[in-house]
């Protein structure tokens, strides 16, 4: 008889894996694409959303609108900050990567042009603007180190994200740790299967390892699809 695996069991969406409801305060994205608009933004309140690991500010822009942005470290209610493609380098404000000079710190970057931002948004990341290539693209350091070349019309924001020190705090307490996890829609602890019962995971059964074959077909539906998937080869490989 088949057994369920731990995504399977993510799937039925039962109360160990039910993120509690109306828990998420705001989508964050920037406004829609305007070429010519040159709006200045107010920060109104700074807003504390367990969704995000960094703090969010409320913006209102001259026209009247609002927005919900994530807050860059150093800013204050009171600031205002800019959005176009002539706007100013001030704390906050939303450029396109074309208009950013070369050393500066962004984060929030699109991927694509409109998508509302997508890259270094977790508290106390930043991207850097290197330098600028061919065919309208600018060479971006990403967090991880890796760099990327994105189009120059995808927008970000100035400064670094705050909440760098979040992690600086220790937990002390597993229960603490749950709590945090749960706040996200995040299982935790996550254990291997091999330190699993049999009737919870295949590989369980106090044996230290797998005891079967991890290798799956490429054609499994995706609760099963984990483990070496549609593998060429697994094991040692013969000499002579």
């Amino acid at each position: 008889m088949g057994k369920k695996l731990r995504q399977q069991r993510r799937g039925k969406g039962s109360n160990a894996y039910r993120k509690p409801p109306n828990t998420f305060k705001a989508d964050v994205a920037f406004t829609a694409r305007n070429e010519n608009a040159k709006l200045v933004g107010e920060v109104l309140e700074f807003i504390d959303d367990p969704g995000h690991s960094a703090p969010l500010m409320r913006v209102r822009y001259n026209d009247g609108s609002e927005n919900i942005l994530i807050a860059p470290e150093g800013i204050k209610i009171g600031d205002r900050i800019n959005e176009g493609r002539e706007a100013s380098l001030t704390l906050g404000s939303i450029l396109p990567l074309g208009s950013i000079p070369e050393g500066m710190l962004v984060y929030n970057v699109e991927v694509t042009p409109g998508d509302g931002g997508k890259m270094a948004r977790s508290g106390g990341s930043y991207a850097t603007v290197m330098a600028r290539g061919d065919n309208n693209k600018v060479n971006i350091l990403m967090p991880s180190k890796q760099s990327l070349y994105l189009d120059a019309e995808c927008r970000a924001e100035i400064g670094a994200v705050a909440g760098g020190g979040k992690e600086a705090q220790p937990i002390i307490k597993a229960g603490k740790s749950h709590y945090m996890m749960h706040a996200v829609n995040a299982r935790w602890p996550g254990n291997r299967g091999v330190k699993s019962n049999p009737v919870d995971h295949p590989f369980g059964g106090k044996q230290h390892h797998k005891g079967a074959s991890s290798m799956v077909s490429r054609n499994a539906p995706p609760g099963a699809k984990v483990g070496h998937i549609a593998a060429r080869r697994v094991g040692r490989k013969k000499r002579g």
